[in-house]
């Protein structure tokens, strides 16, 4: 199924006062020097998928200077019909998500409902930080179409932050057993259990489509692979709690668990953190990507809307070149891409047969679109 997002506003979202534009249903490119706000662009598109940023974790965070609220707002359109979805975040209150006008009591009923998949430079993090950011993305990747594990994976968190404030009262007091914990250990392990079943079931459909994409784009010998660990593979996790009770009372945390699985991004057997060129962690990281574009297509139906932040600086003509080959093919559906060089996208989708709409961004965030005759018009 198709998914497009026909029409974007944005009202005093990051560097933004006010934006509405009307997209086309192929490649849409935001044009313009760093600073103007075209990565802006795309993560109010994330917002409307996912409810939130794709680089900043405090929503107030987005707003625009001197004021007091922002609000995205999109008209998504799939062969069911067309959906208004509207989010919103004022200082001091509640984010607002909003779907026909019908408000959301959870912001996980709607996520996945439109999916995303953003390739961007910022996802160099997770190669180079902690295994932290790299469960967010597994857990975000497979929460855009499996509920059940969205609402498990919160369900561990609620037991969690429950368990561990346990072991820090137990320090506190001197007191506390294991039994004490109990109730919350039945939670940890009836969610956890779950949620690990499902991350590794995933990733072995995720491996082999990432090296067919690497192989692609690089069209070289290495190898890549990308390896689930997590103590949950060792034994049962009621176990594993038993045996960690002295560690966890001594530490005031939870030592084990599903909160404590990492990735392992490895290029012909060795850590790519530590062996891969900036190219080769770039093409993997890409790689990576589109296998992500892939399996939310399987899995939840819908042809992801596709951002590509700022990928075509410092890449080679030949990892270019089969990029847009993909689009090109029409794999893909609708695709947003930001870029500094007006040119070079020019140059390299001229003669694809596509709908391709350019917008340029002007120093004061200004947006005028381009017409046919390379005439900019104001939008």
């Amino acid at each position: 199924m198709s998914l497009q997002l026909d029409r974007l506003r944005a009202v005093h979202f990051r560097n933004h006062r006010e934006v509405d534009l009307d997209l086309g249903p192929e490649v849409n490119c935001f044009v313009g020097n760093n600073g103007t706000g075209k990565t802006n662009l795309l993560d109010a598109v994330h917002y409307l998928s996912l409810c939130k940023s794709y680089f900043e974790a405090v929503d107030q965070h987005n707003i625009l200077h001197g004021e007091d609220f922002f609000l995205v707002q999109g008209t998504m359109r799939t062969e069911e019909g067309e959906d208004h979805v509207l989010c919103s975040v004022r200082r001091g209150q509640r984010k607002v998500v909003s779907r026909n006008r019908k408000e959301y009591d959870r912001l996980a009923d709607h996520v996945g409902r439109f999916p995303v998949v953003m390739i961007t430079p910022y996802d160099g993090q997770l190669v180079l930080d902690g295994a932290e950011v790299r469960r967010k993305f597994l857990d975000g990747l497979i929460a855009q179409f499996d509920k059940a594990y969205l609402d498990a994976l919160i369900r561990y968190n609620r037991a969690l932050v429950q368990r561990n404030a346990l072991l820090k009262r137990f320090a506190a007091s001197g007191t506390g057993s294991l039994v004490d914990l109990e109730p919350w250990d039945e939670q940890l392990v009836l969610h956890g259990e779950q949620v690990f079943r499902v991350r590794a079931t995933f990733m072995e459909e995720l491996v082999p489509l990432l090296a067919t994409h690497y192989q692609g784009i690089s069209s070289g010998g290495e190898e890549v692979a990308l390896t689930y660990r997590s103590a949950l593979a060792e034994g049962g996790y009621r176990d594993l709690l038993v045996e960690s009770w002295q560690r966890d009372r001594a530490a005031q945390f939870t030592n084990v668990g599903i909160h404590k699985d990492d990735l392992l991004f490895t290029l012909n057997g060795q850590p790519l953190k530590r062996c891969g060129s900036q190219g080769q962690q770039k093409t993997y990281l890409i790689a990576l990507k589109l296998a992500q574009f892939d399996l939310t297509l399987a899995r939840g139906g819908k042809r992801p809307i596709l951002l590509l932040d700022d990928i075509f600086d410092k890449i080679d003509p030949q990892r270019m070149r089969h990029l847009l080959q993909l689009l090109s093919g029409q794999r893909f559906g609708q695709v947003l891409i930001t870029d500094t060089d007006a040119q070079r996208l020019h140059k390299a989708l001229d003669g694809m047969e596509l709908d391709v709409r350019f917008f340029h961004l002007g120093p004061d965030s200004t947006i005028t679109r381009e017409e046919k005759n390379e005439r900019a018009i104001a939008t």
